[in-house]
């Protein structure tokens, strides 16, 4: 299922505003399953929406699967996660420790875990010097922002995305790849979280990913891949 156009954001585009308003109230359970959205549900600076205005906006969240043709909210379960904005509402709409939440983080592993190793594996067939050099850079990021007085979770998150971002290119398979769009949201979020409370040091588990790849030991990276997610995982918020 491929991701519908990104919505867009909050300004003097009216729709846009109307789609995030409806988008997080069904995110967060404002408009539950089987609710029926209609333009006096939502009003903007106090003004009731437009129903030509409505029913655009509906229109983009029909095509996102949170919502059908009746103007009904579908259960979370059908919903398209693997749209971006979907997911960006998803975790929006929840904080730790919400069973949602930690429910949601559950996926995200074993989808990690069923991906990850065999993309290390491929990454240590396929890579290039310029991916060596990404996943270095993130390494010293990563370093970099644990050595910090206090850490710094933005920038250790950020790092920890690009390593595993940048080893899912380095595969070589554009299946991988195009699940950046929901490991990539999805993976940041959990790391920001993990990264601003107590946590194993990261470092080392990925440069043990990194030096597998460097010397194209592909049984090697997918066993340290596998080794540092299920680390990580007794980190998970």
């Amino acid at each position: 299922m491929t991701s519908s156009p990104p919505v867009p954001r909050p300004g003097r585009d009216v729709r846009g505003i109307v789609v995030e308003a409806l988008a997080r109230g069904i995110a967060d359970g404002t408009y539950g399953a089987g609710t029926l959205l209609e333009p006096s549900c939502l009003t903007i600076e106090s003004t009731t929406v437009a129903r030509a205005v409505f029913a655009a906006a509906v229109r983009v969240l029909v095509a996102k699967d949170m919502v059908d043709e009746t103007w009904q909210v579908r259960p979370e379960s059908d919903w398209n996660l693997l749209d971006r904005d979907v997911l960006r509402w998803t975790l929006a709409a929840h904080t730790p420790p919400a069973p949602a939440l930690t429910a949601l983080f559950g996926d995200l592993h074993e989808l990690r875990r069923s991906v990850e190793p065999s993309a290390a594996a491929l990454a240590a067939q396929h890579r290039s010097n310029e991916d060596l050099a990404a996943l270095d850079e993130a390494l010293t990021a990563m370093a970099v922002a644990e050595r910090s007085l206090e850490g710094d979770p933005v920038r250790a998150a950020g790092a920890d995305v690009a390593f595993h971002s940048t080893l899912l290119r380095a595969s070589g398979n554009r299946f991988f790849t195009q699940l950046l769009r929901v490991i990539g949201p999805a993976l940041g979020a959990r790391s920001r979280l993990v990264f601003a409370g107590p946590h194993h040091h990261p470092v080392a588990s990925h440069a043990e990913v990194a030096d597998r790849v460097r010397e194209m030991d592909a049984d090697g990276a997918y066993t340290a891949m596998l080794e540092l997610l299920d680390l990580s995982l007794r980190d998970d918020p």
